[in-house]
């Protein structure tokens, strides 16, 4: 029993948590807020941006871990989200849903941002790329019974949505009170800073995460939309969309964490982010059901492949900055993510096209990014501007794809 009270357990344990809750939550949402709240583009727009404000503001988690530890928060949080899951169903009005989401929403961002620094502190930087794959295989695994099990209420119980909100929610509530009471405590190796501070050298790092998650807003708030609305997709539909997603991750994230480490961070996000214009100069134009499908899971598999982003700062970052940074950048993730959704909103009651053309042109940016990345990244080399000949060093730092 004691060898089970490992920290990479509790981790991989909390992983699963997510989820559940939250790929009900989302299975369920399209079509809900369609039926139940006669929402358009306009008001999923404003839904997905409300959801994010909870994103903007994880930096205050570095106020919070004056009082709490990070272990105790990330379950607290897991315990608000399930909370705010099972009230979903409950509240099927437009400002019900937005209250309820937002609750749902801070449970779930001041978990990823705790488990992004409790992650970086606990696993060693040689494994850390392996590790973050497995917790996503493990997150994927809990994500296929969780589109399975909506699938199966849907179709076979039929059970109302509102009752399935409150099954997803609950179960998530119960890992984290397992968890509470069976795993110690745990602390990281170094004292954590808590202020909060930009550090000029973490520039780059910034920029792609501001830039991750700007893009990712188009997948996560339209891609799904896009199935319902043009392609007429049900709830069963889509939870087996997400199935066949869960089952590729828990396949290929490992491997695509073991890939990090071979290849590097440089190599790793130059092929996401060409395979992302790719993937969304294709969404802007498609009209078969079947490649849309397709395209959505070339894009989810594409995401996994931001490990890379927290492996890059955990090479190059100061110990001591792990969790201080760790909230500044989800603020930073979603300063754009507050405004782009209501906005792209608008933008697709005329040209749903438009919105995935310029979701290619931000990964066009982000590519650029990745560019600078250096093939060694560390502490006093956190960006390769141009390859130095007269520098032998400098140029063995180069990477050529």
């Amino acid at each position: 029993m004691q060898s089970l009270r490992r920290p990479e357990i509790l981790l991989y344990l909390m992983a699963a948590a997510v989820p559940i809750a939250f790929g009900v939550w989302q299975a369920l949402l399209n079509n809900f807020t369609i039926e139940a709240a006669n929402f358009t583009g306009v008001e999923i727009g404003i839904l997905q941006s409300l959801r994010e404000i909870p994103g903007f503001m994880a930096f205050a988690v570095v106020f919070l871990l004056l009082i709490l530890r990070e272990q105790t928060l990330a379950l607290l949080s897991l315990l608000i989200m399930g909370l705010g899951t099972a009230l979903t169903g409950y509240f099927p009005t437009e400002i019900g849903l937005y209250c309820t989401t937002v609750l749902m929403s801070l449970g779930f961002h001041y978990y990823e941002t705790v488990n992004q620094s409790l992650s970086l502190q606990i696993f060693a930087k040689q494994e850390a790329a392996y590790k973050m794959g497995k917790m996503v295989a493990v997150g994927s695994a809990a994500s296929l019974v969780a589109f399975s099990g909506v699938w199966f209420f849907i179709e076979i119980l039929h059970l109302e949505m509102k009752t399935i909100y409150v099954i997803g929610g609950v179960i998530t509530m119960l890992i984290a009170c397992f968890c509470w009471f069976f795993f110690p405590q745990y602390t990281g190796k170094v004292e954590q800073n808590k202020k909060i501070k930009l550090h000029k050298r973490y520039w780059l790092y910034y920029a792609l995460v501001f830039m991750g998650g700007a893009r990712r807003q188009i997948f996560v708030v339209f891609s799904g939309f896009l199935m319902v609305e043009k392609f007429g997709f049900s709830v069963s539909e889509i939870a087996l969309m997400f199935l066949a997603n869960g089952l590729l991750n828990i396949f290929f994230a490992p491997k695509i964490g073991k890939l990090i480490g071979k290849w590097g961070e440089k190599r790793t996000l130059t092929i996401e982010y060409v395979g992302l214009i790719l993937v969304f100069s294709a969404y802007a134009f498609v009209t078969s059901p079947a490649i849309a499908v397709f395209l959505y899971i070339v894009d989810h598999l594409l995401f996994s492949m931001a490990i890379a982003q927290k492996t890059y700062f955990q090479k190059i970052a100061d110990p001591k900055d792990i969790a201080q940074t760790a909230g500044v950048a989800f603020s930073i993730n979603h300063c754009a993510a507050i405004v782009l959704p209501a906005l792209y909103g608008l933008l697709w009651l005329s040209s749903p096209a438009l919105v995935f053309l310029t979701g290619a042109a931000m990964a066009g940016v982000s590519l650029v990014l990745a560019r600078m990345v250096p093939r060694k990244p560390r502490p006093g080399l956190e960006v390769q501007w141009r390859v130095q000949p007269a520098d032998t060093n400098a140029a063995k730092m180069t990477d050529n794809l």
